[in-house]
């Protein structure tokens, strides 16, 4: 067992400034035929959080590719600390779990010590593992995704799922520009609204958020049901894991609250609650009492109190 005693920062997020600067991942492997890391069944293993929408991604991903057999799945508690993500025996809490490759692991960073013991970095969630040879492959959801996406088609479930193509070529540009400026302002955007401690990083951030709010309720006008194209993409993927965290956490804990998706959005509220109520991958995965109870406990700077508010009435509206 690891025995590198150093705290995680991942509850440090302004900078000296004032802004918030998100940490670039490290672990940046891929998984492909005669690399380093070949696609087998049974070999790879996911750490998540229910609470994340960057892990979120993806066990989206994970379901829509029927690879649910194929690639393994440890869920942390949502009782983020000083220590980084807790595991179950370490922080209990419901449809948490310990981690049954490490059972004497109590936190997420014990992994990254174990790959490096003088790891210096911030201990995120997803991680995507490798058990044969005890090492990450790689934190960036937006590359897991991409990799859970074509890599490991020949241990899909079923064949409508293996020819499941989030990120088509015809498409791929139009995706990419899409993806930029989501998430620069959107899936991002919200965390440089929330952990601002100068008004005027908060203002920024807040304006260009509901900008973009405002133009994705433009794209989502008419019958328009995805965000690129005509089809369901990894863009709507890694939107939606913001839009339905929105009213339940960011409107009142991260203070962007110029309007809500219920109440002024229609269409990115039809968009979502489409993908929750019409695709069990959405669904499944989305789990609410995670996303609360982490949000508004684990950000003590933000919520001192750690009080979780009993609303919206509804998490998420019916169809």
């Amino acid at each position: 067992m690891p025995s590198n005693d150093q705290t995680s920062d991942i509850t440090r997020w302004a900078s000296e400034d004032g802004h918030f600067r998100r940490q670039a991942s490290v672990f940046r492997d891929t998984i492909e035929p005669n690399g380093a890391f070949p696609p087998e069944a049974g070999r790879y293993h996911l750490y998540v959080s229910f609470a994340c929408p960057w892990a979120q991604r993806t066990l989206i991903v994970r379901k829509l590719k029927g690879l649910e057999d194929a690639i393994g799945v440890t869920i942390v508690s949502p009782l983020l600390g000083e220590n980084g993500w807790p595991f179950a025996n370490a922080a209990a809490f419901p449809q948490a779990e310990e981690d049954s490759l490490h059972p004497e692991f109590k936190h997420l960073k014990e992994l990254y010590f174990q790959v490096n013991p003088e790891y210096k970095g911030r201990f995120t969630v997803p991680v995507l593992w490798d058990k044969k040879n005890e090492t990450i492959v790689n934190n960036e959801s937006s590359e897991i995704i991409r990799i859970l996406n074509t890599s490991f088609d020949q241990f899909s479930a079923s064949e409508v799922q293996r020819k499941l193509d989030l990120y088509p070529e015809p498409l791929r540009g139009e995706i990419d520009a899409t993806n930029s400026w989501v998430y620069d302002t959107v899936n991002n955007g919200v965390y440089k609204a929330g952990f601002a401690t100068i008004q005027n990083a908060y203002d920024v951030a807040v304006k260009r958020l509901f900008e973009s709010l405002d133009r994705l309720e433009k794209i989502f006008s008419g019958d328009k049901n995805y965000l690129v194209g005509d089809q369901l993409t990894e863009a709507d993927v890694r939107l939606y894991t913001t839009i339905v965290r929105f009213d339940p956490v960011y409107h009142g804990h991260f203070k962007c609250n110029l309007g809500s998706i219920r109440h002024d959005y229609p269409n990115i509220n039809r968009w979502v609650k489409n993908l929750y109520w019409n695709n069990a991958a959405f669904k499944d995965t989305t789990n609410f009492s995670h996303i609360k109870t982490h949000y508004y406990w684990s950000h003590p700077q933000i919520n001192p109190t750690r009080i979780v508010p009993l609303g919206p009435k509804v998490d998420i509206e019916p169809l």
